[in-house]
């Protein structure tokens, strides 16, 4: 069964998830701190994923996961918990790279069924692929790499998720909906702006290779070549 780690401040909280996910047949472990986290996180096995609270004391949730994105090889889906409820916090979270966004108060089902969703996209991800190649781009799936026009592209796991998608359904008209739930999952509740701000950072990082997506106004996105 899938190993989670939950950094979570509040003792009831993370009582409440160790419960519910051991409940559930998962191996758990928690910590208090971000700090404490990151000095056992090289030591251990690397956990299948990360539940991470965005208000902790010290090194909050946001600057954790970048401190964890930066490491070289870090590829662990992470999933926000947070009490705050607006758009912004969740979009902030999201283009950061976070596969999922649980907000305060939730319920036992609604966290191992968004725990298992994630398992399944990133299993999915994981299968044996060939390369994908188009238009200056080429995307070795297995290794998580892109390259534009033969030099390497770092993109985040959602961008490259995005633009994988893309270029597998060339010429198709795909909407934010449909971006949102292939890439997101079906039960996000995230607004579909937050497609759009990824795919201007996408464009922006594959450079004159981002004209490859079209907008089609005021339904979503095509991969033309």
């Amino acid at each position: 069964m899938a190993y989670i780690t939950v950094v979570e401040d509040d003792a009831s909280v993370r009582e409440l998830i160790l419960c519910t996910l051991r409940s559930a047949g998962f191996t758990v472990d928690a910590y208090e701190r971000g700090e404490d986290f990151l000095e056992q996180y090289e030591k251990h096995k690397e956990p299948d994923v990360i539940l991470l609270d965005i208000m902790l004391p010290g090194i909050d949730g946001f600057e954790l996961f970048k401190r964890l994105s930066s490491q070289n090889g870090f590829d662990v889906p992470v999933i926000f918990l947070t009490a705050r409820t607006t758009e912004v916090d969740k979009v902030s979270g999201l283009n950061l790279g976070a596969d999922d966004y649980i907000t305060k108060p939730f319920g036992v089902l609604e966290l191992i069924a968004r725990v298992n969703a994630v398992i399944r996209r990133r299993g999915r991800s994981a299968r044996p692929q060939q390369a994908i190649e188009s238009g200056g781009l080429k995307m070795d799936v297995s290794a998580h790499t892109l390259y534009v026009d033969g030099e390497k592209t770092e993109l985040t796991y959602k961008e490259f998720e995005i633009l994988r998608y893309f270029m597998r359904n060339p010429g198709l008209v795909l909407t934010r909906e449909m971006l949102l739930n292939e890439i997101w999952g079906i039960d996000t509740d995230i607004e579909t702006r937050t497609v759009d701000m990824h795919i201007k950072t996408l464009r922006q990082k594959i450079g004159r290779r981002g004209e490859h997506i079209k907008t089609v106004r005021g339904v979503g996105y095509r991969f033309e070549v």
